[in-house]
């Protein structure tokens, strides 16, 4: 059953256990939603230090094979991350039928989704965004903050930006919710069409704000997401800021390969 790690592999002692452990939860031996041994139970079972026992529960936590709740101990995840499909999430039939995408894909992977408006007002576009928009730093744009959750948990924050000369012809856009299909299908049907979006994707350790609104372990991975859309027209009308809890989720992109 995977209860001891081999001595002669060459490598730490920790990362034999953490290897060996990982190894218990890919194979259903260590179950989802059941806890990781303590410290001092593999420490007893392995024969190691309290040093060692700790970094390989440790090593184990970027991997997205478990999660740490502060004062209750590791447990195995439950429920697989949220693949999201770039190529397709945003294309006009899906706004058509009213479903965010956010919803349909938790929905998919079985999970239980959940929004939390956070606020919806004016804000000085920041210097990054205010680029993505073609105007000036702390111009006046609208900021929609929304906080996802899934089976309970956050997984996702996300600030959508938009020129306020565009939000103000569109009440839906202050209201906590725009109506079916998002605001994206509230800027068309106002007459912005899209045409594309452009992503820009990062990995990073998560900030301490990032830790608390995420309700991460210290020294957990995000994905930093930044998506425009860009209307037929030439013009940006929508700047969405987002990090994601990295082991939440799967990005999966379609990248034609002609001319």
């Amino acid at each position: 059953m995977g209860m001891t790690a081999s001595r002669d592999s060459g490598k730490p002692r920790y990362l034999q256990i953490a290897e060996d452990l990982a190894q218990q939860i890919r194979t259903g031996v260590l179950a989802p939603g059941k806890k990781v041994p303590s410290e001092s139970e593999l420490m007893a079972r392995y024969s190691v230090s309290q040093g060692t026992a700790r970094k390989a529960v440790a090593e184990l936590r970027p991997t997205g094979l478990i999660d740490t709740l502060h004062g209750k101990g590791s447990f195995v995840k439950s429920q697989p991350p949220v693949r999201r499909k770039s190529s397709d999430r945003f294309r006009r039939s899906h706004r058509r039928a009213g479903k965010a995408a956010y919803i349909a894909e938790s929905e998919q992977a079985g999970k239980t989704p959940g929004v939390t408006v956070l606020y919806i007002g004016p804000a000085d576009a920041p210097e990054d965004i205010a680029d993505r928009l073609n105007i000036a730093a702390g111009t006046k744009v609208l900021a929609r903050r929304r906080l996802y959750f899934s089976n309970g948990t956050p997984t996702e924050e996300a600030t959508s930006y938009l020129p306020w000369d565009i939000a103000e012809d569109i009440p839906e856009l202050l209201a906590e919710n725009p109506g079916p299909g998002g605001i994206y299908a509230r800027l068309e049907d106002h007459g912005h069409m899209l045409k594309e979006f452009t992503e820009t994707v990062r990995a990073r350790l998560a900030t301490k704000q990032e830790i608390g609104a995420l309700s991460l372990s210290p020294g957990s991975p995000i994905i930093h997401l930044t998506r425009s859309a860009e209307s037929e027209a030439g013009r940006v009308v929508e700047v969405c800021d987002t990090i994601m809890a990295a082991d939440q989720f799967v990005l999966d992109y379609r990248i034609p390969a002609g001319d």
